[in-house]
């Protein structure tokens, strides 16, 4: 009898794993100092979301200045992102002008840090369609919004990235529980990966006085051996390696032209397709 699951192939994390976890931070503020030594101690991966023309403004939930900003960062190992010049509405500016928010943050970050920077969130929440649809242009691979989906499935439009919930959302640990208590594996039809993405302001620990939420995140998640920590660009990045695979016609080859080594399930076995090369999938137990 026809199996319809044993034909489809799933994207798998690197070393096989079918779970990841992402964080999101925006504007740079000074509580992204214990944040970011937080994020090490738990081994977790996030990006921090900045803006270039704002530092040192205290009265704006206590941002850092340019040198306090770089030293955070630097070598921190998590991703910087943009996140605006100066935190505007976008949707409130003519689109000239937020193109200009968008690539002046952006090539101040890339200067000033000496990398490519891919990423955005969106300040305020406020983005366009016809935004959305320049952002290929200017060098941006994602951008990110504040509307939670309370999910764990992948973006359908990487300009549109949704989180799973911020941190202070009330629901924020049943999703923890039930994304450690169970499996894509453990799906029969649906097992494509999840992705728990949670995102904020690091100042709101500060004025909420629950810093508690990133320990308990560290001991419900931190040192889980089937979870991929990453940072938004990296899941990003990955996802679209993942996508550039080439299929033979029968289906039973995939080459990797891209420069990441990605995963694949089929027929319940975990495949690995280094970078440049072609697998031929074990057929024996096909049905």
């Amino acid at each position: 009898m026809f199996i319809q699951l044993y034909e489809e192939k799933f994207m798998r994390f690197p070393q096989g794993k079918c779970k990841a976890v992402t964080f999101s931070y925006d504007d740079g503020v000074k509580a992204d100092k214990k944040l970011v030594a937080l994020f090490e101690k738990y081994g977790f991966k996030g990006t921090f979301n900045l803006n270039s023309e704002l530092f040192g403004a205290q009265c704006w939930h206590g941002r850092m200045d340019e040198r306090e900003t770089f030293s955070t960062f630097a070598n921190s190992g998590q991703e910087i992102a943009v996140h605006g010049a100066r935190h505007t509405f976008l949707s409130k500016v003519p689109l000239p002008e937020a193109v200009k928010e968008i690539s002046d943050c952006r090539a101040y970050l890339e200067g000033k840090y000496n990398r490519i920077v891919t990423g955005m969130a969106y300040a305020y929440n406020s983005y366009t369609p016809e935004l959305c649809a320049l952002l290929p242009s200017l060098g941006i691979d994602y951008a990110r919004t504040t509307e939670s989906t309370h999910a764990f499935s992948l973006p359908g439009n990487w300009y549109r990235w949704n989180p799973t919930c911020k941190h202070s959302d009330k629901e924020l640990f049943a999703l923890v529980d039930r994304f450690t208590a169970s499996s894509p594996e453990a799906e029969k039809k649906m097992r494509e990966p999840w992705l728990l993405y949670i995102w904020g302001h690091s100042f709101e620990f500060d004025d909420d006085g629950n810093w508690d939420i990133v320990d308990r995140l560290g001991k419900a998640l931190g040192g889980k051996e089937d979870i991929w920590f990453a940072t938004n660009g990296e899941i990003c990045a990955y996802c679209k390696a993942y996508s550039s695979l080439v299929y033979s016609l029968d289906g039973e080859r995939a080459h990797n032209p891209s420069a990441i080594d990605v995963w694949v399930e089929l027929r319940g076995k975990v495949y690995k397709i280094a970078a440049g090369a072609t697998v031929t999938f074990d057929g024996a137990d096909r049905v």
